[in-house]
């Protein structure tokens, strides 16, 4: 009889030390909750003293450190429907100079809401954010609470990328007439860089950078220092994008997948002047935020895709010519991931919608 009560402790241990890792093909590695207690997190960025930022889609952004999470003031007023609210949070190269703050998220516009970026400053002790502009505003705006995007990225050059679904308005997509389904690019003050590949074409936004896309909610540089997006499909069709300048990528002409009433998409999967995805998924894994890895703690993974899935609960890590999933990273952390980021140190840091919490994958050692 005592051996069950024995059994029962051991068994518990057990359950502890496997409770704080995951298995991957490079070996089980630890995962960390670093902040819990979230409503709807959206997006995290690393400031340089180890603290980070993490939005809310409600429209709070809170800055946390030490485990402490604190509200950040000055933040744009954002319009909280649907799928819209304080999206994506980006910390440029230079913050440690000119402490800036990027944040996309959808406005309030006459007859709806379209996707918007923010800069502002944040203060030295991480409480409020002064001198806000909105530098960027889509144009046309959609009348519902869908498909905002949005992630903001930092190109080499210093110019902004930002990515923009089509609001559920599928033609706009295709109509460069406004920014609905595109990836824009943008100077940091909101001009428009002299070599985008529309400008000074009549009846064309200038801030497009390429257009066709559905609704992207990844983007990252890759070591190249070229744009990766992934976006949501239908039913069936999520693609991972290499964005190219002035390229077309077929939403809603050509699709992998179908419309949720079961009805084809538009004209196949193939046009000439269209772009192939590198990968696409079928069925859908509604896929969010997306991150290519340096290499730094984990060298085999180095060029790497890792990208959140909404759906299945997991990470995808994506690699090989062609691309294709070469791995499934899950566990109960893994629950609706809507971001993946490298932090500084090369630990990987994603965001758990469903769990509420930021959580940390690092080497497992021997204390862990």
């Amino acid at each position: 009889m005592r051996l069950v009560p024995v059994i029962l402790l051991v068994c518990c241990l057990l359950t502890a030390a496997f409770a704080d890792t995951l298995e991957t093909r490079a070996g089980r590695v630890a995962v960390t909750k670093v902040v819990d207690g979230l409503d709807t997190p959206w997006a995290v960025g690393h400031l340089p003293d180890g603290s980070i930022l993490v939005t809310e889609r409600g429209g709070r952004l809170l800055h946390v450190k030490d485990g402490k999470k604190n509200r950040v003031k000055g933040v744009p007023k954002v319009y909280a429907a649907g799928q819209g609210g304080l999206l994506d949070v980006a910390i440029p190269r230079d913050f440690a100079r000119s402490r800036e703050v990027f944040l996309t998220f959808s406005k309030r516009q006459d007859g709806g809401a379209g996707t918007a970026l923010a800069i502002g400053r944040l203060s030295e002790d991480g409480k409020r954010l002064t001198g806000l502009r909105i530098v960027f505003e889509s144009v046309a705006e959609g009348s519902g609470g869908r498909h905002f995007g949005s992630r903001v990225v930092e190109a080499r050059d210093g110019t902004l990328f930002v990515t923009i679904g089509e609001r559920g308005n599928r033609p706009a997509a295709q109509d460069r007439s406004n920014h609905n389904g595109s990836v824009i690019r943008i100077n940091r003050d909101g001009s428009v860089p002299s070599d985008n590949p529309f400008v000074g074409q009549p009846g064309v936004r200038p801030e497009i950078w390429s257009f066709g896309h559905r609704n992207p909610q990844g983007a990252a540089l890759d070591l190249q220092g070229r744009l990766w997006v992934s976006e949501h499909g239908a039913r069936g069709g999520d693609e991972v994008n290499l964005i190219r300048k002035g390229a077309n990528y077929g939403w809603p002409v050509i699709a992998y997948g179908r419309h949720y009433s079961g009805a084809k998409i538009g004209e196949g999967t193939s046009k000439p002047g269209m772009e192939q995805p590198e990968y696409y998924w079928d069925p859908s894994i509604a896929p969010s935020g997306l991150m290519v890895y340096s290499g730094k703690l984990w060298p085999e993974w180095k060029g790497n895709i890792f990208v959140g899935s909404l759906k299945f609960d997991y990470i995808s890590r994506l690699a090989g010519n062609p691309l294709r999933e070469v791995e499934r990273i899950e566990g109960p952390e893994t629950e609706r991931v809507r971001d993946v980021v490298e932090a500084p140190d090369g630990t990987i840091w994603f965001v758990s919608e469903g769990q509420g919490a930021v959580y940390r994958i690092s080497p497992l050692v021997a204390s862990d």
